[in-house]
């Protein structure tokens, strides 16, 4: 479909397109093996000036939006969802600062971001509070002008790799959500250090490792926003953030139905492709219905954030929940069109199956993101009467 990108949106799709055919396609299958972080692609990115898309110009960025960052996420993802995360997950990071950040704390974290000279990390989830934030246990508390930090935070995205750290920790269990407060940490703070590096199904040229705080020293100027209000920046964050993980999605499905359609105009059986089999061609026709469904709820949910929407929370988990959905079906209809050879590693489907499934999980599953439609749908009618 036409979706009527602009010059300046075009070149983004452009541009993110021959990066990833001509930097990404030729190593993501020794960095998905070995586990690299592919911080020569990051270079790639900055050079491009894709790291910066979504970043205000006054701190160093495009001045772009949501839907740029989409743009290019999606493009990068249809190569390699785990590559891809390297900018998607920065923007994971980034987000507090810019939604909830005083202009000091933009001015001194938000350009090397912009640069892609630095790294950026979301630190919310534990052991024991994942789908139930409340539940966290790392705490923070006030020593005359600096918190002090102890607990552990699992499976943070660019964890150890990232410069700069947004953490929620508690700083009033008695309040529950009311005692959370979010905080600026950076690497090489006294006191914090990382967990090892996670050895995962997907995505394994990201970077996943625990943050651990040992008594911590972190000045109270870190604060993002005013203690406790740390639940509120990360639900906001996330709300803004979710339309990223659904162009990962969007990204890996697009790409796995490109790799199907070309294998079965090649394969032949029965003495003609299997392009020509009708059921194969319906397989093929549910899977591009879906992921032009998911495209342009996406792109209909980006472009509404950007248009400086306050209502858009409802849309933004429908965007992630439909378009990780989507991923893994796609993905897995992929690997059942190219049949054995879909299940080999020498092709690519079967990793783009494996990297889809993180997608209805990670930034709140996708059990998670139909609770919070739901309640939305049930709020909006009340006060509709």
């Amino acid at each position: 479909m036409n979706y009527f990108l602009t010059d300046e949106q075009k070149m983004i799709v452009d541009t993110a397109r021959e990066l990833a055919q001509t930097k990404i396609k030729p190593v993501r299958t020794k960095y998905d093996e070995e586990g690299i972080f592919p911080w020569d692609i990051v270079k790639e990115m900055a050079a491009a000036d894709l790291m910066g898309l979504y970043i205000p110009e006054k701190y160093g960025g495009m001045g772009g939006g949501i839907f740029d960052l989409c743009l290019a996420v999606e493009e990068l993802s249809k190569v390699c969802g785990g590559i891809s995360l390297s900018m998607a997950a920065t923007a994971l990071g980034t987000f507090p600062i810019l939604l909830y950040g005083t202009e000091e704390q933009k001015a001194k974290y938000i350009p090397d971001i912009a640069a892609g000279k630095k790294l950026a990390a979301f630190g919310l989830t534990e052991a024991n509070a994942g789908s139930d934030a409340g539940n966290m246990q790392t705490m923070a508390l006030r020593d005359g002008d600096d918190y002090i930090l102890n607990g552990t935070k699992q499976w943070i995205t660019n964890g150890g790799e990232a410069e700069t750290y947004t953490v929620i920790a508690m700083t009033n269990k008695a309040k529950g959500t009311r005692g959370a407060t979010a905080f600026i940490v950076e690497k090489g703070t006294p006191g914090f250090e990382f967990g090892k590096k996670e050895d995962k199904m997907g995505i394994r040229a990201s970077s996943t490792r625990e943050l651990v705080f040992s008594n911590c020293r972190v000045p109270a100027k870190n604060i993002l926003y005013r203690e406790g209000l740390g639940f509120i920046v990360a639900v906001n964050t996330l709300n803004t953030s979710r339309p990223g993980v659904g162009s990962q999605a969007l990204g890996i499905a697009a790409g796995a139905l490109d790799e199907a359609l070309n294998y079965s105009r090649q394969r032949v059986q029965f003495g003609q492709p299997i392009a020509s089999i009708q059921a194969v061609q319906h397989i093929l026709a549910d899977m591009a219905t879906q992921v032009e469904a998911a495209r342009a709820l996406l792109y209909a949910t980006a472009r509404t954030i950007d248009a400086g929407e306050k209502h858009y929370a409802k849309y933004s988990a429908m965007s992630k929940l439909f378009a990780s959905d989507v991923a893994m079906q796609v993905t897995t209809d992929a690997v059942q069109v190219m049949g054995g050879y879909g299940y080999m590693r020498e092709y690519p489907v079967e990793k783009m199956m494996r990297d889809a499934k993180i997608t209805q999980i990670y930034e709140g599953t996708n059990q998670i993101q139909r609770n919070e439609v739901a309640l939305q749908m049930i709020k909006e009618a009340a006060k509709s009467g």
